[in-house]
């Protein structure tokens, strides 16, 4: 891709310098990313059901429903709402998340890329007139890369990241992954990506195994 087939604000941005690549992503998002997400918020909603089929349904019908609150049985209905208060309130609180988890995974599935520029000293990456420009010396040179068809994904670790408790319950450090998603001649992209890490990173990168990812 050329520099005149890019927003103008991005022409200002990249200014003079020359460029390794200027590519433009279908995706935001990887596909895996947004399924993963959108299974995980299948099940919770579906746990979530079960609640408000056995506890807010029936209320909303007229109905009575039988529970224990530390140990003591309690009636609930619509005339004696004061019971059935903090019980709801949890429950619409779950369905609330559940459905913000939903929206969350089909925002990531349908939302469109954006334009990643690589140049000799930083990358850059374009999207809905936001810009994120990262110096080549804060990735850690880590990179999984993925091909189906004529795209690809590539996924690159950040030195940045969180302290996250693992199964094991010690925490693990997870880094910040910057997302290039269905993009072209994504071996291509990755080659001149590896090659200016490595030229500005002064620390020898830890390896990582490359792994098949669904698009």
């Amino acid at each position: 891709m050329n520099r005149n087939a890019i927003p103008k604000d991005l022409r200002t941005i990249i200014g003079s310098e020359p460029t390794d690549f200027i590519v433009k992503s279908k995706k935001n998002f990887p596909r895996r990313k947004g399924l993963t997400l959108l299974a995980f918020a299948g099940f919770w909603n579906v746990f979530i059901s079960i609640f408000v089929i056995a506890f807010i349904v029936p209320i909303i019908q007229g109905k009575e429903v039988h529970f224990k609150q530390n140990d003591i049985p309690v009636t609930g209905s619509l005339e004696n709402w004061e019971t059935i208060l903090v019980p709801s309130l949890i429950i619409g609180l779950f369905v609330v998340v559940g459905i913000f988890l939903l929206i969350a995974a089909i925002v990531q599935l349908l939302q469109k890329g954006g334009y990643f520029v690589g140049t000799p000293t930083r990358f850059i990456k374009y999207r809905r007139g936001n810009t994120t420009i990262k110096d080549w010396e804060q990735f850690s040179g880590n990179m999984r890369v993925s091909n189906k068809g004529n795209y690809g994904n590539i996924e690159m670790e950040l030195r940045t990241g969180k302290m996250k408790r693992g199964k094991n319950k010690s925490e693990q450090f997870v880094p910040d992954i910057i997302y290039i998603s269905q993009i072209n001649k994504v071996f291509d992209i990755e080659q001149k990506c590896r090659k200016r890490i490595k030229e500005n990173d002064p620390t020898p990168s830890r390896s990582l195994d490359q792994s098949d990812l669904n698009n």
